[in-house]
């Protein structure tokens, strides 16, 4: 059984609530029990903060014992040096997603400090982003 681990950045606790024309109205745990049961057969975990070091240590504690990782770090793709850091750091392969087209958004939001580093990055799909970086690993 493959074990994976969606982790979340900064404000991906208010998926539905927040900007809901970009995001959508459902909330990430309803979402994440949807993910539990599409995919049983892979042991899926999940971590969420809005917290640089937190995410940080998180990768650095799932790093090299997982079979991969789903980081949507959010504001922070495009601010933290340290966290693309971390992703260059550690053996388990990472996929980067995004929920909204963030080339369709601000130009800051245009560059990544993950992508260099993850095996790929998939954006703008809304929630099945995570539906398809899952199948990735299968």
């Amino acid at each position: 059984m493959k074990k994976l681990i969606i982790i979340n950045g900064p404000n991906l606790n208010l998926l539905g609530k927040r900007e809901p024309e970009i995001y959508g109205s459902q909330t990430f745990e309803d979402y994440f029990l949807n993910l539990q049961n599409q995919f049983p057969s892979v042991e899926l975990d999940y971590y969420q903060s809005n917290v640089e070091g937190e995410l940080i240590n998180k990768l650095h504690a799932i790093g090299f014992n997982y079979d991969g990782i789903i980081l949507n770090a959010g504001a922070y793709t495009h601010t933290s040096v340290g966290i693309g850091d971390a992703v260059a750091g550690i053996e388990t392969p990472v996929i980067e997603v995004h929920i909204s087209n963030t080339y369709s958004r601000e130009e800051f939001r245009h560059h990544s400090y993950i992508a260099p580093h993850a095996a790929g990055i998939i954006i703008g799909f809304g929630l099945k982003s995570y539906d398809l970086a899952i199948q990735y690993y299968l």
